[in-house]
């Protein structure tokens, strides 16, 4: 505070001998304009860590929020290629067979409802990363404000995922009923378990829930990461006060 008085009175000092120099003085203007001055000039370095923190919580909860609105939707999953969830690839032996035993349509059915379990799922994962990221403990926010552009993404992503996981996977677990996965899932299964003594493969039956969870999670946390850079980039998507201090540059 008093480096800023400082700075003001010698602003002023300088603004008043300039308008002097040209015959205009007018003390009031000439406070204002120093204050005016100083305060831009000083503003960056004015931020504790705490602001920093504070907005990296609010980057991320408004990222997190409009991350869940896009995949939320109908087919917000399937229809975007950045996260469309693919059939498991450690699977594509069941795939493959049964596409050629005149499944692929069958495929296809069970491809996306792999996706709308996810976005089914999704409809309530914003109080679980909300949860998340306010108990989410950062020591140094000035170095993820200063680093990548979804620095705070990463930091969240590498410090909540098990927990993430493990609350999203009931959700889940509930939306894969409600879409019926299972009903386009079993005849591929059944038909691929009935053939594959034939060559010697093993039947196969993986937990659909967890990859449908890993692959959700994933998902909206490539879109938390765009949501990121673009308050960092953008001035229209700092939507609060604490967006606009710490992200200004």
């Amino acid at each position: 505070m008093k480096t800023s008085k400082s700075l003001i009175s010698i602003a002023c000092s300088i603004l008043l001998f300039n308008a002097m120099a040209f015959g205009q003085v007018n003390i009031k203007n000439i406070s204002k304009n120093a204050t005016s001055v100083v305060n831009s000039a000083v503003g960056n370095n004015s931020l504790t860590n705490t602001d920093v923190v504070k907005g990296l919580k609010e980057a991320l909860t408004v990222g997190a929020t409009n991350s869940v609105k896009k995949t939320s939707v109908v087919n917000g999953f399937y229809n975007n290629p950045k996260i469309k969830i693919p059939f498991p690839s450690e699977f594509n032996k069941i795939k493959t067979t049964v596409s050629n035993l005149g499944m692929k349509p069958a495929v296809d059915k069970f491809e996306k409802s792999l996706n709308n379990a996810a976005e089914e799922a999704s409809k309530q994962a914003t109080p679980i990363f909300v949860n998340a990221i306010t108990k989410m403990n950062i020591s140094d926010g000035m170095a993820i404000l200063k680093g990548k552009d979804d620095g705070a993404t990463q930091y969240l992503k590498n410090n909540t995922t098990a927990e993430l996981k493990a609350k999203f996977k009931p959700i889940v677990q509930a939306a894969t009923k409600k879409v019926e996965l299972l009903k386009y899932w079993k005849p591929l299964a059944d038909k691929y378990n009935a053939v594959s003594p034939l060559f010697g493969a093993k039947k196969l039956t993986p937990d659909l829930d967890a990859y449908v969870t890993e692959k959700a999670i994933e998902g909206l946390f490539k879109l938390l990461a765009e949501e990121e850079s673009k308050i960092r980039k953008d001035p229209a998507a700092r939507v609060s006060d604490i967006l606009k201090k710490v992200f200004a540059k």
